[in-house]
């Protein structure tokens, strides 16, 4: 597999954003019928690259071909008809569609009255039983499809057609189960027989190793390494290569000690997700909330933050009873959350770097109500040297950092703050590992410092990892709050889905 004929080249793509420069003279070469993996950091280039392929945006430089010829007209419609398909994280596909309506969409079977729905099931019906080896009625409507069918009818709609010669997967195992990704994988390998070359993008690197013959790696918008063999095979050597260093622990010594309760949750409820919640959170303490959706754990820490209302029980603060009724009183308190969403909920993307950092505590770089933008400009470079934001230009519009960046400069508005509790919901959800171990440290530094933090995460990993104790909710209830040295994955997965009790595990 070792330097095979290219089907795609992309040599020397450059693309710049204002403030960032997302693809500095890159290369990218896949060979017809293998799968090729495409990895990275946040940031370092692997969406920007395919959405250069895709005809979303045109590289500034650079040279694409298929099949040895120039490809100089890249649009969406030009790169379709070439052969190229997209199979992206979203299905974007119609809930009250049948199965077939949705195969087709777009590309519709018509005769002599209109269309030919009798036509358009067969032919779905039989691509996706020959193709990807799926029983699937082309009658059924999408809203009664598993997500791993509706992956299946996304896959067929893009081939359908049978003029697919190169399929890019970007994330597309993220709302699958373990088992449906065991299907789709068999899907993927049998395009690979059939001569049809896949590029594979995704964080999750078992995936990687599992499934690809060759690895592309980029950092820093710069192809960095191509990897094949037995080169693939190992996610240390992966991760080497996307980090540029090795990483001595994903999660950081725990060298915090806590104090006093900072926050005391007693019988709390919101009459319709969760109920009698008893949770408590010490100066200098990590404490985790587990729980599958649905648990009522996305709605406490809302609650806490003010986002949700309590109808029974008590929050207390800092030794005071709290009435939190919208979130800005609980910033003024000390509260601070960084949430699950923060893309929607978290920044305003089209303001710079420097002012989502000033935007909750803009007092503090003020002069008789008008912002001082040289201070407020020094406050936020100060406060992306000590979390390592990337890149260094406190003016670069928000929209185009990568997530793990965005997620740091949510955490850097709230260190400017100098809050006391700090809830982080979801804090490395689509964040690449390097971007994690960062992320990880600021953490551990918080509780250092004597913060007291509350962890929502649905990763167990990530729970035991950070936190000193781990509250676990099902179906709206407290069922365990445990030490995090006394669990292990096994343990606390059992925990949040109810196949262990507090009694049984203790």
């Amino acid at each position: 597999m070792t330097n095979p004929p290219a089907l795609l080249s992309m040599d020397g793509i450059s693309k710049t954003f204002p403030g960032v420069k997302a693809l500095d003279a890159a290369n990218l070469r896949v060979a017809a019928g293998e799968i090729h993996g495409l990895v990275g950091e946040n940031g370092a280039g692997k969406s920007t690259i395919i959405k250069v392929l895709a005809g979303v945006y045109q590289r500034d430089t650079g040279d694409i071909a298929l099949d040895g010829r120039a490809f100089d007209d890249v649009t969406p419609q030009a790169v379709h008809e070439a052969g190229v398909r997209f199979i992206h994280q979203e299905l974007h596909l119609v809930p009250h569609f049948s199965v077939a309506e949705s195969v087709f969409m777009g590309q519709e079977v018509t005769g002599p009255l209109g269309l030919d729905r009798r036509a358009m099931r067969s032919r779905a019906e039989a691509f996706l039983r020959e193709s990807l080896h799926a029983d699937i009625s082309g009658t059924t409507l999408i809203r009664d499809l598993g997500i791993a069918e509706r992956k299946l009818v996304q896959i067929a709609r893009a081939l359908i057609d049978d003029n697919a010669r190169l399929v890019v997967f970007d994330e597309p195992t993220a709302p699958l189960a373990s088992g449906e990704i065991d299907e789709l994988f068999a899907a993927i390998r049998r395009l690979k027989e059939r001569g049809i070359a896949i590029i594979y993008v995704s964080h999750y690197l078992g995936e990687i190793t599992e499934l690809c013959d060759r690895v592309t790696v980029f950092r820093n918008g710069v192809d960095v390494a191509v990897l094949d063999h037995d080169d693939v095979r190992s996610a240390d050597t992966i991760i080497q290569h996307m980090v540029g260093r090795e990483l001595e622990a994903l999660y950081p010594t725990k060298t915090h000690g806590a104090g006093d309760p900072i926050l005391d949750i007693s019988g709390l409820g919101d009459g319709r997700r969760f109920r009698d919640v008893d949770l408590q959170v010490r100066r200098g303490e990590i404490v985790g909330i587990a729980g599958l959706i649905g648990s009522g754990r996305e709605e406490l820490t809302d609650t806490i933050y003010g986002l949700g209302q309590a109808t029974a029980g008590t929050i207390s603060f800092d030794g005071e009873t709290l009435d939190v009724k919208a979130p800005w009183r609980a910033v003024q308190k000390g509260i601070v959350l960084v949430p699950r969403d923060r893309r929607h909920d978290g920044l305003v993307l089209d303001m710079t770097v420097s002012d989502n950092i000033n935007l909750a505590s803009l007092d503090e770089v003020a002069s008789f109500r008008i912002e001082n933008r040289r201070k407020a400009a020094q406050r936020a470079a100060a406060l992306s040297d000590r979390i390592d934001i990337r890149p260094r230009r406190v003016e670069a519009i928000t929209r185009f950092l990568s997530g793990g960046n965005q997620q740091k400069v949510v955490l850097a508005r709230w260190l400017a703050t100098e809050s006391k509790l700090f809830i982080l919901d979801e804090p490395t959800v689509g964040v690449d590992i390097g971007a994690k171990v960062e992320i990880y440290q600021l953490i551990e530094g918080l509780a250092k410092d004597g913060a007291g933090v509350l962890v929502s995460s649905s990763d167990p990993s990530e729970l035991l990892g950070l936190c000193d104790r781990i509250v676990i909710l099902m179906r709206g209830e407290v069922v365990a709050e445990r030490n995090a040295s006394d669990l292990s994955i096994d343990s606390l997965l059992a925990l949040t889905t109810g196949g262990q009790t507090e009694a049984a595990s203790a």
